[in-house]
C-alpha cells in the first residue's frame, strides 16, 4: 500500500451484476486505498451468464461527467474502460488530449465473457488510431491486441509481436494478457520501447473470472495515480488480481465476480 491517496476518474461502463465495469473499477480503485470518480459510457444489462442489453450514452453527457470532475475533483490518472461507440471515443481522445499530464491506463474493451459486442463494430479502428497513442498503459488480451493488430496470436512470442506493433502505434507501454493463450501457466508481458518484464504464474482453475480486465487496469490506474512506477503498479496490480481470483466468493451460476475487497478485509 501507499499513503497517497492518488485520484482516478473512471470512464467506462456500468456492470448491474458488478463484477465489471465501472463497479469492479471503483471497488479495486477503494480497495487498494485510491479515490475513485466516474463517467460513465453506458449502461449493461448483465449478470454472470452474460449481457442481455446495452444503451449508450450521448457522448456530450459522458463528456459532461468527465468534466464536471475533472473541473473540481481533478485526477492523478484516468482508467478507460468500455466505450462503446465511435462518437464516445472521440469524445474521450479529446478530453485525454486535453490533459496529457494526467497519465492514461486504457483497457480496450471490445467483447464481453460471453461473446457480446461491447464496442461496435467499426469502433476499433477509432481506438488504434485516437486512444492507443494517448495511453500511458495499454492493457490488451490476445483478442484485442489481434483486433488492433491484424496479427493473429495463438503464443506468447505472437503476443510479443502485437506489443511492438502498438508500441509503433505510439502507446508508452503495453501490458500484454496472456490469459487467452492455452498452456498451465498466464504469462502477461509488460512492454516498453527500452525492454520488457514478465508477470507469470500457474493458471487459476476457476470460472470465477468476470472482471478481470477491468480489475487489472484499474489496479495498474491506482498505483499511477499513487505516485508507484509502472513497472511497481503494475506488480501489485498483479497480485491484488490474481488473489482477487483465488478468493472468488462463488456467486452466480455462469463466470462468477471476483473478491475484489481481500485487502480491506487483510487490513
Amino acid at each position: 500500500m501507499t499513503d497517497q491517496i492518488g485520484r482516478v476518474l473512471i470512464i467506462a461502463g456500468s456492470d448491474s451484476g458488478g463484477g465489471a465495469g465501472i463497479q469492479a473499477d471503483i471497488k479495486t480503485i477503494t480497495a487498494l486505498g485510491g479515490y475513485a470518480a466516474t463517467a460513465i459510457t453506458a449502461i449493461t444489462v448483465q449478470n454472470t451468464l452474460g449481457v442481455s442489453a446495452v444503451h449508450t450514452l450521448p457522448p456530450e453527457l459522458v463528456e459532461a461527467q468527465a468534466r464536471a470532475v475533472l473541473d473540481d475533483i481533478g485526477a492523478d490518472a484516468f482508467k478507460i474502460g468500455m466505450l462503446g461507440d465511435t462518437g464516445i471515443v472521440e469524445t474521450v481522445a479529446r478530453i485525454l488530449a486535453g490533459a496529457q499530464a494526467i497519465p492514461a491506463v486504457v483497457d480496450p474493451v471490445m467483447v464481453a465473457k460471453d461473446g457480446a459486442r461491447l464496442l461496435e463494430a467499426g469502433a476499433g479502428a477509432a481506438v488504434r488510431d485516437l486512444l492507443v497513442p494517448r495511453a500511458t498503459l495499454l492493457t490488451p488480451n490476445a483478442p484485442e491486441a489481434a483486433a488492433l493488430t491484424d496479427l493473429e496470436i495463438e503464443t506468447t512470442d505472437d503476443l510479443r509481436r502485437a506489443g511492438e506493433a502498438l508500441l509503433s502505434l505510439g502507446a508508452a507501454a503495453v501490458l500484454m494478457k496472456g490469459g487467452h493463450i492455452a498452456g498451465p501457466t498466464v504469462i502477461d508481458v509488460l512492454m516498453t520501447p527500452t525492454g520488457e518484464t514478465t508477470f507469470e504464474g500457474p493458471r487459476i482453475d476457476t470460472r470465477h473470472t468476470h472482471g478481470t480486465g477491468c480489475t487489472l487496469s484499474s489496479a495498474c490506474a491506482a498505483g499511477l495515480a499513487q505516485g508507484l512506477t509502472l513497472e511497481r503498479a503494475v506488480a501489485r496490480a498483479w497480485a491484488y488480481t490474481a488473489e482477487a481470483m483465488r478468493r472468488a466468493p462463488g456467486f452466480g451460476a455462469g463466470h462468477g465476480p471476483l473478491d475484489h475487497a481481500w485487502p480491506v478485509r487483510e487490513r
